[in-house]
């Protein structure tokens, strides 16, 4: 058992018998007489547990029981030495995924919290999370302002006004949106609203809102299910309904990897003969699509439909133009 069981070891025993001896408390644990000093000695200074020394009784007793006080709860005790890591995992994770630090400051003092209760176990906390890297890709800079103002209106339900840029257009246009969901993909964050000036849902790059200031209004009410009936039936997230499925055909060395991964929650795949990889997926809008195909280069192949086949062969065709008139 690692350090931090013990120590709901050692309470449970305090409270379940109001007085423990050292001999009990070494058996119990399984651990030397050195060992539950130091663990004693720990929760009394470090964690605040009311434990002392009962000299005619010779045991140990905790204040708070027999009525000799209120009720004692170790913080965090309930929490094994590998949660503990996995907590502060998440909590590095979330700190390299956030804009701009905004959680950071929030956090910190759980955080220290949980690398307190790891002080003299497996290992130093803060050095072992140096070996997590997150490596985000094309990751677009956001306002941590901006950022704050939009998951405020999420959470209250209030209407927002923006300045989005529009990157297509290279204009920026003023919208009046109800968010409805926070998204981050492809390590970046996107705002799932209600656009009341196109009365449709839409989905905005955070990146890409200029300015943000909370109205007054209340946000429109779109349900979850309706939610994700828009914007997750297809491929992508800029998608839409889905109206039609791709086939792709993927080369049996490829299908390697393929066939272990996700791209949509509706996909459907096979592995053929030849030890490729058939993958069906549902999609709406095709710009996204095409691209992450382009990726793939010579390993994979567009079945169908014709005009999915089409696009990309006329984007293959385009590359080779393009590097060709150079040579």
């Amino acid at each position: 058992m690692d350090r931090t069981e013990r120590f709901y070891k050692i309470q449970a025993l305090l409270r379940q018998r109001g007085a423990v001896t050292m001999r009990q408390f070494c058996d119990a644990l399984e651990v030397s007489r050195a060992t539950v000093c130091r663990d004693l000695e720990y929760l009394r200074d470090r964690l605040g547990v009311p434990v002392y020394w009962d000299a005619p009784q010779r045991a140990y007793r905790m204040q708070g029981i027999d009525g000799q006080g209120g009720e004692h709860e170790l913080p965090g005790v309930w929490f094994s030495e590998r949660e503990i890591h996995a907590l502060l995992t998440i909590i590095e994770l979330m700190a390299q995924l956030e804009p701009e630090g905004l959680l950071a400051p929030r956090i910190a003092p759980f955080r220290e919290r949980l690398e307190q209760l790891l002080e003299q176990g497996t290992g130093d906390a803060p050095q072992a999370l140096q070996r997590i890297r997150v490596l985000p890709m094309a990751q677009r800079q956001i306002s941590g302002d901006h950022f704050q103002v939009i998951a405020h209106a999420l959470i209250k339900r209030h209407c927002l006004e923006i300045t989005y840029y529009g990157r297509q257009t290279d204009t920026s246009v003023q919208r009046v949106v109800s968010p409805q969901r926070l998204v981050y993909y492809r390590d970046n964050w996107y705002l799932d609203a209600y656009c009341h000036l196109r009365e449709g849902l839409r989905s905005f790059s955070v990146d890409a809102i200029c300015a943000a200031r909370l109205s007054d209004a209340s946000a429109a009410q779109v349900s979850l299910p309706e939610i994700a009936a828009f914007f997750d039936s297809s491929y992508g997230i800029f998608n839409g309904p889905s109206r039609q499925v791709a086939r792709l055909k993927f080369t049996p060395f490829r299908a390697r990897w393929v066939a272990r991964e996700r791209w949509h929650p509706d996909q459907v795949g096979s592995i053929t003969p030849d030890g490729g990889y058939l993958l069906d997926v549902p999609y709406g809008q095709d710009w996204e699509l095409v691209q992450d195909i382009l990726k793939q280069g010579p390993e994979v192949e567009v079945l169908a439909p014709k005009s999915l086949r089409d696009k990309v062969s006329m984007s293959v065709t385009q590359m080779n133009t393009l590097y060709t008139s150079q040579s």
